[in-house]
């Protein structure tokens, strides 16, 4: 798959998350451009990520993981990524890239908006959750640049800085897309989150290996329609499994 330039992320001032022992910079995925602040945002940082360098195909015998499910397992120590779910974006020889998708924040959309100065013209309903979308939460994708955005969404839109993970499924780190939201336009269903979780080239493989993570081909209608706290058991499910059953074993599917 050949990887779009997504560029012009958006900041949120003030905003502190948890750290993790987990890469903290996504230089294996991406090219890191000069701090720049946008001239409609001048108070939060806004920071280019450059996906062209990525290779346009996996080796063949490289495991490709994108559009599915990475399931914490039991014997996953991180307080960042147990009992997580996380939806990969990106995989290649040089990496991986992905969103946590049960995790929320302390911060509701409505609030976001107002921290990058954007006012909520229209609440629309999300089939997330079937409330207004300014009460719905902003999600916590991981460690990586913990206080940018990034939105997965469907179906595609006209969004500056995005990049395709299925022919329906896109991550979008542009402002734009807020705006979008701002004013009722926003894409059907989506996930709002801050930070991305990212891993350097062999460094999923290995947890994997080492029995850290499920892996199952992603279910969109989990991702975005089921309430949080379904979405772990719903991702195990997938697999035929018995959560109740999860042993510290390794697997895939």
């Amino acid at each position: 798959m050949q990887c779009a330039k997504i560029g012009g992320n958006w900041g949120v001032r003030g905003f502190k998350a948890e750290k993790s022992g987990k890469t903290d910079k996504i230089s294996t995925m991406s090219k890191q451009r000069k701090t720049s602040k946008s001239p409609n945002d001048p108070g939060s940082p806004w920071e280019s990520l450059d996906f062209s360098e990525v290779s346009d195909q996996p080796p063949r015998d490289h495991l490709n993981l994108a559009d599915h499910f990475l399931i914490a397992m039991p014997s996953m120590a991180d307080p960042i990524f147990g009992g997580t779910v996380v939806y990969l974006c990106e995989h290649n020889a040089n990496g991986a890239l992905g969103v946590i998708i049960n995790k929320a924040t302390d911060m509701t959309v409505d609030v976001l908006l107002d921290r990058i100065d954007l006012k909520l013209e229209i609440a629309p309903e999300i089939l997330t959750t079937a409330k207004p979308l300014e009460q719905s939460p902003v999600m916590y994708g991981g460690p990586v640049q913990s206080d940018r955005g990034f939105v997965l969404h469907a179906p595609f839109g006209d969004f500056s800085s995005t990049m395709p993970v299925t022919s329906e499924i896109a991550l979008t780190t542009s402002k734009d897309i807020l705006e979008a939201v701002a004013t009722g336009h926003a894409p059907e269903r989506m996930l709002v989150s801050l930070g991305c979780s990212g891993w350097g080239a062999g460094q999923l493989e290995d947890e994997i290996t080492r029995n850290g993570w499920l892996t199952v081909k992603a279910d969109a209608n989990i991702m975005f329609d089921l309430p949080l706290e379904q979405r772990f058991v719903a991702a195990i499910k997938l697999l035929g499994i018995d959560p109740m059953m999860l042993s510290g074993e390794a697997g895939h599917a």
